[in-house]
């Protein structure tokens, strides 16, 4: 582990969108940089968590290579980041899962133990929290108590898909990244992949 932890902890990539900002291709397997977008978040992940997963809806084997497993959604029609994370419940096996999305080459060294630690305080009070990049929140960046995440597939039943709007229901609180606001930059579209540039 790149930092000393109290709890084990499981990462999970979100890599199954419909890629409509890339000409619906599978973004997370897109070149970026001499490799692969998702490669890149591996790399920067992988040292900081136990267990890694990605939740994908295609190209399962591709994505198999850099995980311990992969996830699908439950539901059709690519209903979002919330339906990967409710699709990855039935393969966490820590008590906290920490949450990044595969077009983010750029995650910080030590986000995890930044988004952990007030998991780990001793209190009930805080079930999730998400990185805030001194601009703007970055839900996809995110920690959370994998007990907190019973009631996901209520919140989608429900016809809820902004993750914003399930962490408002939730006890969650930001985490100042705001000395690291360029690594929170998606690489989302293919001009931003193919040139490095931020989306």
């Amino acid at each position: 582990m790149g930092t000393a932890r109290e709890a084990s902890v499981t990462g999970l990539i979100l890599a199954g969108g419909a890629g409509r900002r890339v000409s619906g291709q599978d973004k997370g397997l897109l070149d970026y940089r001499g490799a692969p977008l998702v490669e890149h978040v591996v790399k920067r992940l992988r040292p900081q968590v136990d267990h890694l997963l990605i939740s994908c809806n295609r190209n399962h084997g591709a994505y198999r290579r850099y995980a311990e497993a992969v996830a699908t959604d439950l539901r059709a029609d690519f209903q979002g980041p919330l339906a990967g994370i409710e699709a990855a419940l039935p393969l966490l096996h820590t008590a906290i899962v920490v949450i990044a999305p595969c077009d983010a080459p750029l995650i910080p060294p030590d986000m995890v133990s930044r988004l952990v630690q007030p998991l780990l305080a001793g209190t009930d009070a805080c079930e999730l929290c998400y990185a805030h990049d001194g601009q703007r929140d970055q839900y996809l960046f995110a920690a959370c108590k994998v007990a907190g995440l019973a009631t996901l597939g209520e919140f989608l039943d429900s016809g809820g898909r902004a993750v914003r709007d399930w962490f408002s229901l939730r006890h969650a609180i930001p985490i100042d990244f705001s000395d690291q606001r360029e690594a929170f930059s998606n690489h989302n579209t293919l001009r931003a992949i193919n040139h490095g540039d931020r989306a």
